[in-house]
C-alpha cells in the first residue's frame, strides 16, 4: 500500500501516539537496564551494588511506564523526552 493509499488518522488526535511514543521510550530504557543486569549477573566477578543500582533504575522506569497510561499530553511529552535523552546518555556511556 502506498502512502497515497494509506488511511489518514491524523484527525483522530494524538494522545494515543504520544502515549505510545512515551511507552516506547521507557521500554527502550527498561530493555537497556535489563540487558545490563543480565551482563552483570553473568560476569565472573559480580558487582552486587551495580546490580542493585540497575534494578532500582529499571523499577523506576517501569513505574513511569505505568504512569504514562493516565498521563496528560504534557506529561507524556515530558516522559518521552526524558527517556529518549536518558537512553542516549546510557548508550553513550
Amino acid at each position: 500500500m502506498s502512502d497515497a493509499d494509506s488511511p489518514d488518522f491524523s484527525a483522530l488526535g494524538g494522545h494515543g501516539d504520544d502515549e505510545q511514543q512515551a511507552v516506547d521510550a521507557v521500554r527502550a530504557v527498561v530493555a537497556w537496564y535489563s540487558a545490563q543486569i543480565v551482563t552483570e549477573r553473568r560476569s565472573p566477578v559480580r558487582d552486587e551494588d551495580r546490580i542493585q543500582e540497575l534494578s532500582t533504575a529499571r523499577q523506576a522506569a517501569l513505574e513511569d511506564q505505568a504512569r504514562a497510561e493516565a498521563a496528560s499530553p504534557e506529561e507524556l511529552a515530558r516522559i518521552a523526552a526524558d527517556y529518549a535523552a536518558r537512553l542516549k546518555g546510557l548508550k553513550d556511556q
